[in-house]
């Protein structure tokens, strides 16, 4: 059962809105490696080694609560950078012919175009985050995987948490806002302690192990990550 605690788990804050990034931070709203896909694909990983092995049942639900409240800050975050999109927007169109008597060209055009670019954010989502990536790719669940092998799906997710790492990692050198840079370096931080958690889990004994040897790898896997 999910407890709901009413604050975020992290301090969310920007230093003025940015739709731009907001766009790129829908990477790891809706995309292939982050928050919603880890946060389900964790849950149903959970569900298939319920009865075999309870402790990494119990693991893999503790990691999937966290992942929805990361989901959280990370909607949080991209809907404080939309904060004002749309009264910018009907403000340029309310003064279009002004703009464009007194300077030759008119701000208007410039908000269509971004409307284009980003129509989620200008047109249909009222600064609400889209279940879609950084291109407007909707969330699919074939992104979600369980392989019903516990060893199997341990792998999976150091991969997956190795993935999330990186991208928070491109995020930060794309923003010089330091708020939003302390979340991304917080939500990463979480990233490689997660990674290490599973990287316990599968140096442990497993219900279904079939190859002992390849722990050495991800052993050395481990130390890199860390690094």
């Amino acid at each position: 059962m999910v407890h709901h605690v009413k604050e975020l788990h992290f301090n969310a804050r920007v230093s003025r809105p940015n739709e731009h990034f907001a766009r790129l931070l829908h990477e790891q709203f809706g995309g292939p490696n982050r928050e919603l896909k880890a946060a389900l694909q964790y849950f149903v990983q959970a569900i298939g080694c319920r009865k075999e092995a309870p402790d990494k049942y119990d693991m893999l639900m503790d990691i999937a609560t966290e992942e929805f409240g990361h989901l959280e800050i990370i909607g949080a975050t991209i809907q404080m950078l939309l904060k004002g999109v749309h009264g910018d927007f009907k403000n340029a169109v309310d003064e279009s012919d002004l703009t464009t008597m007194l300077y030759g060209s008119t701000t208007r055009d410039n908000y269509i175009h971004e409307a284009m670019e980003n129509p989620q954010f200008f047109i249909s989502s009222i600064e609400t985050p889209f279940l879609n990536n950084s291109k407007d790719n909707p969330l699919n669940a074939a992104y979600i995987m369980g392989m019903g092998n516990l060893t199997a799906d341990l792998r999976l997710n150091l991969s997956a948490e190795t993935s999330a790492k990186r991208v928070y990692e491109n995020l930060i050198k794309f923003t010089d806002d330091i708020y939003i840079k302390e979340s991304l370096q917080f939500l990463m931080t979480r990233e490689m302690v997660h990674f290490q958690r599973f990287q316990a889990a599968l140096n442990s004994p497993l219900p279904d192990e079939e190859w002992p040897s390849m722990r050495i790898r991800y052993n050395m896997f481990g130390k890199l990550m860390s690094c």
